[in-house]
């Protein structure tokens, strides 16, 4: 049993992809950010940085914070969607590595500075913008040959989809026009009930026949 401390964010739901996607009994904490949960002392006895999500793997009784690091850990535990030697394995590591080094960061940054700001700065908004829309390009140009990012299905698959379909909806206010071939990768993600579960998570919606609440 998997216990998972998340919520409704693109980081949050990168482990309940994964987690449906291994078929491995989880349970869910509902750590409300916008209540300011993570700060209370039993999370930060889970993850001192205060962020979500974190596990704790009661099999082994591991504790794990960050979210790139839980899909390593998750996918070296079964076994599947990391390659375990030689250049495949590289290939996932280094573009799940580009979405939390890039992706997440600068399009959480546009999200936060047109949404979130106590003012419009134009400068901060013109700057992450163009930055995530150079990142897309990074992604469909890697795209334009795979199926996948890292040409297999793969954990830098979806930690990625998350925050590509946060920054095209209405809050992150991003076009994917110019960008046909993640277009192309987000309608195949969008076809795996795995996928469509793990983005459901703490949703009405939810169903699932692996994570329950805790």
């Amino acid at each position: 049993m998997i216990d998972l401390y998340t919520f409704t964010t693109p980081n949050g739901r990168k482990p309940a992809i994964l987690l449906e996607e291994l078929g491995l009994p989880y349970s869910i904490h509902n750590i409300d950010i916008s209540k300011g949960d993570q700060f209370s002392p039993e999370f930060i006895a889970i993850n001192p940085n205060s962020k979500i999500p974190a596990i704790i793997d009661r099999d082994s009784e591991i504790t794990v914070f960050e979210s790139g690091a839980i899909l390593i850990y998750l996918a070296e535990k079964t076994g599947k969607f990391l390659p375990q030697e030689g250049a495949d394995r590289a290939r996932v590591i280094e573009w799940l590595m580009f979405q939390m080094a890039s992706v997440g960061p600068m399009f959480g940054q546009l999200g936060h500075f047109r949404n979130a700001a106590p003012e419009q700065i134009p400068y901060a908004i013109a700057r992450y913008e163009k930055e995530t829309l150079r990142l897309l390009g990074v992604l469909d140009r890697q795209l334009v040959n795979n199926s996948y990012i890292a040409e297999e299905y793969s954990i830098a698959d979806m930690a990625t989809y998350p925050w590509v379909v946060a920054t095209t909806s209405p809050y992150g206010g991003i076009s994917l026009e110019e960008f046909p071939n993640v277009q192309r990768w987000i309608a195949t993600m969008e076809s795996r009930p795995a996928v469509q579960k793990g983005m459901a998570i703490l949703k009405p919606e939810f169903n699932s026949e692996y994570g329950t609440l805790a």
